[in-house]
């Protein structure tokens, strides 16, 4: 198969999972190439997610690593072939790179866990409140890099929505829910649509208020997007630089700690939203 133009998320997760299974089973890439039948700038290109790569020759290369985990493997296959345009392709001229990412991801993802601190959940957003916080951004955007965002952001919020839609929770702060960003009108109808989406039976909302002794995190947007098997699952911090996207096992396994402490000092849902309810009366 040809290289592929850029090399999306999904592909290079794929590469970096083989890549894996091969330093785990102590070979080289020329030792690996040779096993495969494939020159080894072929076997280095597929690792680095610029080759697609078929769902046999997954499984020839997780055979001749001796990897018996079939689920895994069964994923890994699942994420061959040729890069698929989603509609977040059309944004590639306008967007960085790392934000059309993110759409893939929560795209496949299985389920997402989301904490933010000051800033409401992405899918979760209102026009306005999204317009609002982007005018907000350093340095500034011109009027139709807000829109091209905005209208990003609309379309990513689709995946709540589908006929199978991707289950989800959100720990929002009480500081996110206060801020206020559009002015009083805006930050009103944003309230009100974070307790309409939470009646949707596959969205969890719960407030983290103020008040607890303690703040498990460092305040920057989490988002856990749970893969088809556990080895799959990805982290990806919101941060000034963009979006930073975590995969280590050790990674994995310590945002999972976090959002779960976040999680049990959360106020259960009906008391989330009447919390929400009465910020909202106090605007």
């Amino acid at each position: 198969m040809p290289p592929a133009p850029t090399a999306t998320l999904r592909q290079q997760r794929l590469g970096a999972e083989l890549r894996k299974l091969r330093e785990r089973a102590g070979l080289t890439s020329t030792a690996a190439a040779a096993l495969l039948g494939a020159p080894q700038a072929r076997l280095s290109n597929i690792e680095a997610g610029r080759y697609a790569v078929s769902a046999d020759r997954v499984r020839t290369l997780a055979r001749n690593y001796s990897c018996a985990d079939e689920p895994y493997v069964d994923a890994l296959a699942g994420m061959t072939g040729a890069r698929q345009r989603g509609w977040w392709e059309e944004y590639r001229d306008n967007l960085p790179s790392g934000l059309l990412d993110l759409a893939e991801l929560e795209h496949h993802a299985h389920a997402m866990r989301v904490a933010v601190t000051v800033h409401m959940p992405g899918l979760l957003q209102t026009l306005e409140h999204a317009r609002a916080t982007m005018r907000e951004a350093v340095p500034p955007l011109r009027p139709h890099e807000i829109e091209h965002r905005v209208s990003y952001r609309v379309k990513r919020q689709a995946v709540l929505f589908e006929d199978a839609p991707t289950p989800y929770t959100a720990i929002v702060h009480e500081a996110a829910l206060r801020m206020g960003f559009g002015g009083q009108d805006v930050a009103r109808a944003q309230l009100h649509h974070l307790l309409k989406m939470s009646e949707e039976p596959t969205i969890t909302l719960l407030a983290l208020p103020f008040g607890q002794t303690g703040f498990p995190a460092s305040g920057q947007p989490i988002t856990y997007a749970t893969g088809p098997v556990p080895q799959l699952d990805t982290v990806v911090l919101d941060t000034d630089h963009g979006c930073e996207f975590l995969d280590a096992e050790a990674q994995l396994h310590r945002y999972r700690s976090v959002l779960d402490r976040m999680d049990s000092r959360a106020l259960p849902e009906p008391a989330s939203r009447d919390l929400i309810h009465r910020i909202a009366k106090e605007l």
